[in-house]
């Protein structure tokens, strides 16, 4: 799939049993507290081979035999994945997602799962990633009104462009309050991290522009940025070039925070790799979401969403380890190489 273009589908009834338990879903009031979740999905394809994207080793010839079958299961997965991040009649009113390869894609998560109950919407811009990996957001516009978005395009040395697009989504909670959203996934450690850093840099870099021009042109600007940066808090493109800050006692309406977390039942960051934690998967907010009359992270930190289905053992180090999709080219059939990350957003009154 070529091109550029938002994509915000609504979706309308579908032969589904789970709309079955609540037909005065689409009636009730909006929460007056609303939850962001960011899921890393780990390799989101669609079974097709897409000539122009290095995607054949996900398709059934391909060397993982990725088929409609596992496809399908993964939408599955993915869908509860979601769902139990909230409630049956409450989950998140906004998601970002990355590693997803299209709006096809996309449109069956929304359609073809349970998820069709909440009759999410969602933004898509296909990006220039070697692979096709892009990245998106789902919202329930019953609490969220789009009214701007733009993909924030990366440009590396001489101008090269191989890494995924960051997604711009301006729009409206509970119709009243504005707020931007960045959803991020930075360019790979797989060349190594030193190697690999410039390119996370240069995503930082243009990244902060486009947050210093919100900061000249609005009043204390809600800004919520999340993705999986492939790097740490403590990095270079976190800590110094896009000017992160970690204490979040007095915040200031013009400075970007890191929410950070504790670790608990054995979960140290959220992605594994062989017996040490990293934690790449960040929400950054602006010092006015920790403390602003209309709307404020509640409380300021983020959460890791790690329910027991989503986990394994880890056989070869010890401890647990989020359920993957294939160990090494084997089919495993789990979730992600990720853990999801949210926040909760409280309505002032």
């Amino acid at each position: 799939m070529g091109g550029y273009g938002r994509v915000a589908i609504p979706v309308y009834i579908l032969p589904v049993l789970f709309l079955l338990s609540d037909p005065s879903l689409s009636q009730q009031v909006a929460p007056q507290s609303v939850k962001f979740l960011f899921y890393n999905t780990e390799n989101l394809f669609d079974p097709f081979d897409d000539s122009l994207t290095r995607d054949d080793e996900f398709t059934p010839g391909g060397i993982r035999h990725w088929t409609y079958d596992r496809f399908q299961d993964k939408l599955l997965k993915i869908c509860k994945v979601i769902v139990s991040a909230g409630d049956w009649f409450s989950p998140p009113a906004l998601i970002g997602l990355c590693e997803v390869e299209n709006a096809w894609v996309l449109h069956r998560l929304v359609s073809e799962t349970p998820l069709v109950k909440y009759d999410y919407h969602f933004v898509h811009y296909e990006s220039p990633d070697s692979r096709g990996m892009d990245v998106a957001l789902l919202y329930d516009p019953r609490i969220f009104r789009v009214t701007g978005e733009e993909p924030v395009r990366i440009t590396l040395d001489n101008n090269v462009v191989t890494t995924r697009d960051i997604l711009y989504v301006k729009g409206l909670l509970w119709d009243s309050i504005t707020i931007h959203l960045f959803i991020n996934h930075w360019p790979s450690r797989w060349m190594g991290a030193g190697l690999s850093e410039p390119k996370r840099i240069r995503a930082a870099e243009i990244l902060r522009r486009h947050v210093d021009s919100l900061f000249s042109h609005c009043r204390s600007p809600l800004i919520l940025i999340a993705g999986d940066f492939n790097d740490d808090r403590d990095d270079k493109s976190l800590s110094v070039h896009l000017v992160v800050k970690t204490d979040v006692s007095r915040p200031d309406d013009n400075q970007l925070y890191l929410l950070g977390f504790r670790g608990e039942d054995g979960i140290y960051g959220t992605a594994r790799y062989q017996s040490a934690w990293y934690e790449f998967d960040h929400i950054i907010v602006s010092g006015a979401l920790l403390h602003s009359d209309l709307v404020k992270v509640m409380p300021a930190g983020k959460f890791v969403h790690h329910p027991g289905f989503i986990m394994d053992e880890d056989e070869s180090n010890g401890g647990i380890i989020p359920s993957r999709t294939y160990r090494g080219y084997r089919y495993h059939g789990g979730f992600s190489d990720h853990l999801p990350v949210f926040i909760n957003l409280q309505r002032g009154y």
